[in-house]
């Protein structure tokens, strides 16, 4: 985004405010490393999209291979020539001084998997491939980082939380639950500018091409879905905070894994009303307000990180 573009556009994308509304409770130094993670995230995102659109397979390579290495070793990596890269190592190492290096390596190792997710699917949307809803949903898992934001969860709360808990069915169906709310929100706020880009990625877009369903057929269906997941998400949010309670045990460790469980619980509610909130203050869904429905104006085409 050129400097001009940020003064014009940037308050008004509210990236920032996104997780601000999300993370409630967090110390201050904690949600601030974390929006402007989120914030990294989004020009990320959009850096991605430009490579796919404008046809730069050799830049897109480039960076992929770079913010792995960044992600491994963001000490070295804090001055890089690419703005985006020495980014991502800043973001990580005010990320990783919250809570002990097995969190840090959690992770590195999920976001190894989201970059590889984004690998995948610029190879579907290069080569128009239409992925099938099920493998689509798969993808999304991904590329929508479900398990990034889950595990912000925990500095949020002040304290990491065992894998016995983290894997605990209860735990995690409420995890996903909310996360799945969003991909799929997001999928049915961004419908209008990815059919006019002629996206593949979208589960709206698969459900037309592989269930056969007619665009306002695929819109409702996005909806059902959406609202079905607020559905199971109440009642998993009740198991969860049973779950929590029963943590409680009498001992001090126990009162303390007690109390951070409920609060990331409480934040996955958190997460409903503040990506829903995103998604109509935002001006990255704004379409009809664009010259060009499938090209933001904030954007830049320029390649970037190519030295």
């Amino acid at each position: 985004m050129p400097a001009d573009k940020v003064a014009e556009y940037a308050d008004g994308l509210c990236y920032t405010d996104l997780m601000a509304g999300y993370y409630i409770g967090a110390p201050d130094e904690v949600l601030q490393a974390i929006a402007d993670y989120s914030a990294w995230f989004f020009v990320w995102d959009d850096r991605h999209d430009r490579d796919i659109v404008h046809d730069r397979p050799a830049a897109w390579r480039r960076l992929r291979f770079r913010l792995h290495t960044a992600l491994d070793a963001p000490q070295q990596h804090l001055r890089h020539q690419d703005p985006l890269v020495a980014g991502l190592a800043d973001s990580v190492l005010r990320l990783f001084s919250f809570l002990p290096d097995t969190w840090n390596e959690r992770f590195t190792r999920h976001f190894h998997t989201v970059i590889e997710a984004y690998d995948q699917e610029f190879t579907n949307r290069t080569e128009g491939i239409v992925p099938g809803v099920d493998e689509y949903l798969r993808l999304r898992r991904l590329t929508f980082a479900h398990w990034i934001w889950t595990d912000l969860l925990e500095p949020s709360a002040g304290l990491e939380l065992p894998a016995a808990v983290r894997n605990n069915v209860k735990y995690r169906r409420a995890a996903l639950l909310s996360q799945e709310f969003a991909a799929w929100y997001n999928d049915l706020c961004s419908l209008p500018k990815e059919l006019a880009g002629d996206e593949v990625h979208n589960l709206g877009i698969s459900l037309v091409v592989h269930h056969g369903l007619t665009l306002e057929q695929a819109i409702s269906e996005l909806r059902t879905r959406v609202l079905e997941c607020i559905e199971q998400f109440v009642e998993a949010e009740r198991a969860a905070l049973r779950f929590a309670d029963g943590l409680a045990d009498g001992t001090v460790r126990g009162k303390e894994l007690s109390a951070a469980v409920r609060a990331c619980v409480t934040n996955m509610r958190n997460w409903f009303s503040s990506v829903y909130w995103f998604h109509h203050e935002s001006g990255r869904y704004r379409v009809d307000s664009w010259e060009d429905r499938s090209t933001p104006p904030y954007v830049s085409n320029e390649a970037a990180g190519e030295k």
